[in-house]
């Protein structure tokens, strides 16, 4: 009788970004450095490119894969919640990111940065600092939009 195998692979949750970039043992460098992720599997095709690679950043997977004629280069979107969006904002910069916003306190509950890599991918890093409720949140979004462009 065949093993069980569980569906979701351990470290895994149901939600997995894959991110398909040039250079991709240069993103896998800049998560290591900025975000202390692990490499948990590489790939590597004959001509020494990453064919595929998983990364654990935080209590989460990343997927990487070198873009190709057949897999175009695809910038994401990415959000990570740690303990210091102040301090891992900065670790990001220090190795090589560009400021996309500033660390600051935002109407959700939430203290958060943004930086950019190399490939394009924006890193939207967050710490949870206040539970709002929804319908203080609707107020102070309201507000927020009227100090907006193009809202």
């Amino acid at each position: 009788m065949a093993t069980k195998v569980n569906p979701i692979p351990d470290g895994y949750r149901t939600v997995t970004p894959v991110l398909i970039v040039q250079e991709a043992g240069k993103l896998i460098d800049f998560l290591k450095q900025a975000f202390n992720a692990k490499e948990t599997y590489r790939l590597d095709g004959p001509n020494g490119t990453v064919l595929h690679a998983e990364m654990k950043v935080g209590d989460s997977m990343v997927m990487i894969g070198e873009a190709t004629d057949q897999w175009k280069p695809m910038p994401a979107t990415v959000a990570l919640y740690v303990d210091d969006a102040d301090g891992w904002y900065r670790r990001a910069l220090r190795a090589g990111a560009t400021s996309v916003r500033e660390p600051s306190d935002q109407f959700y509950g939430d203290r958060s940065a943004g930086v950019k890599d190399f490939s394009g991918n924006h890193w939207w890093i967050h710490t949870h600092i206040e539970d709002v409720p929804h319908e203080e949140i609707k107020k102070r979004a309201e507000v927020w939009m009227k100090q907006q462009k193009g809202c």
